[in-house]
């Protein structure tokens, strides 16, 4: 008999039992009362997980919709925007950027390096032409969590605007938008928040709004303004009819989420990221960044040499049911990514560590003792109930 999928990947991510039976409810009319009642309490949710006080944005999309989004609302062609990629979805961000004609000045990272906000500020104070900057806060391609606190208090009392990707970050990882003055922060529901794929959220300041007024790029399904204005009614809904069923999903999951706090979310998923460091620490294994800027949420492990990492990977995944992801780009085959983000635990971690002990020996791999990495996790994880 096999077992469901354990699935401690980057997203999407394990769903709480809670929100899979949100989802198996009947189908009720977007244009209701019961479900405004439902999208209000999402929305104000929502806003308490932004950390800010600006309504969110819903749209039955992708986390890159959102990304592309956040693009054509603020920006007109020809308009001098600034990326900063330290990875594969930073350079999503030059993409989407490029193809509605935006003057997109580059700053790119190695995979695995860090971004330097003083480097950022310095091109950004020798460009004033600069209206934007784009940055991914979590970088899920190499397992790196960028400083966005510093460069967001430098832009706040500028005549620019800072567009966050927190897709894999948000409720996991701490990003205070409002307090900062992050003016754009766009997420999805399928790895935090612990709900199904299919919605994004975008929360947009009021300085965003001032620059939304100028932009002549052309959107329809993503006109801010839309979603803004039937917010402002008094049963609240979306223009286009919404994944209903997701929607009813995410309402779940929002509740969990602050029924377990904030604050207790970033240390849980602190600690899991922990645990995994030290046992590749014990399986002789290197990280791809440095620790101190490592991801709370994925950590991207380099393959030991003479190691097919693809072949570790597909074992854990056909063999014991247990599914990670490896490097993507330039980083296919150097990299394997465990993560440990949502509806996630110890024991989880546990259990993957385990098999990826094993999968490690059948691939060859001898560099470790047998049963230590596992023992070091159980034992810190021993610790709490002592």
């Amino acid at each position: 008999m096999r077992k469901p999928k354990l699935l401690m990947t980057p997203g999407p991510t394990p769903l709480p039992p809670e929100v899979i039976a949100a989802m198996s409810q009947q189908i009720i009319h977007h244009r209701t009362k019961e479900f405004g009642e439902i999208f209000s309490r999402v929305n104000e949710n929502l806003k308490k997980v932004f950390q800010t006080k600006n309504n969110v944005l819903t749209f039955a999309a992708s986390g890159t919709g959102a990304m592309e989004a956040s693009a054509v609302n603020f920006f007109s062609e020809g308009d001098t925007v600034l990326v900063v990629s330290v990875g594969v979805f930073g350079d999503r961000f030059i993409n989407i950027c490029k193809t509605f004609g935006l003057n997109v000045i580059e700053k790119k990272y190695n995979y695995g390096d860090v971004a330097n906000i003083d480097e950022v500020i310095e091109i950004i104070e020798s460009n004033r032409d600069i209206k934007g900057v784009f940055i991914t806060h979590n970088e899920t391609s190499t397992g790196v969590t960028n400083p966005i606190e510093k460069l967001a208090r430098y832009l706040k009392n500028t005549d620019k605007i800072l567009i966050v990707d927190a897709v894999s970050s948000l409720g996991a990882i701490d990003l205070k938008t409002d307090e900062w003055g992050v003016d754009v922060v766009v997420t999805g529901s399928q790895k935090a928040l612990m709900s199904p794929p299919g919605l994004a959220f975008v929360s947009v300041s009021d300085k965003a709004w001032e620059f939304y007024k100028t932009s002549k790029l052309r959107k329809f399904y993503w006109d801010f303004k839309k979603y803004q204005d039937n917010l402002l009614k008094e049963s609240q809904d979306t223009p286009f009819t919404p994944a209903v069923t997701l929607i009813r999903a995410v309402d779940v999951g929002l509740k969990l989420l602050l029924d377990y706090g904030l604050e207790n979310n970033f240390k849980r998923h602190t600690r899991l990221a922990k645990l995994t460091q030290l046992a590749a620490d014990k399986l002789n294994l290197e990280l791809l960044p440095k620790k101190e800027y490592s991801s709370a949420v994925i950590t991207a492990i380099k393959a030991p040499e003479g190691v097919d990492i693809e072949k570790v990977r597909k074992i854990m995944n056909q063999k014991y049911d247990i599914m990670v992801t490896g490097g993507q780009a330039s980083l296919k085959g150097k990299i394997i990514r465990i993560g440990h983000m949502g509806y996630v635990d110890e024991f989880d971690l546990l259990k993957t560590i385990e098999c990826f002990e094993l999968a490690l020996l059948e691939c060859g791999y001898k560099n470790f003792e047998v049963g230590e990495a596992t023992k070091a996790v159980l034992q810190e994880i021993a610790k709490e109930v002592r």
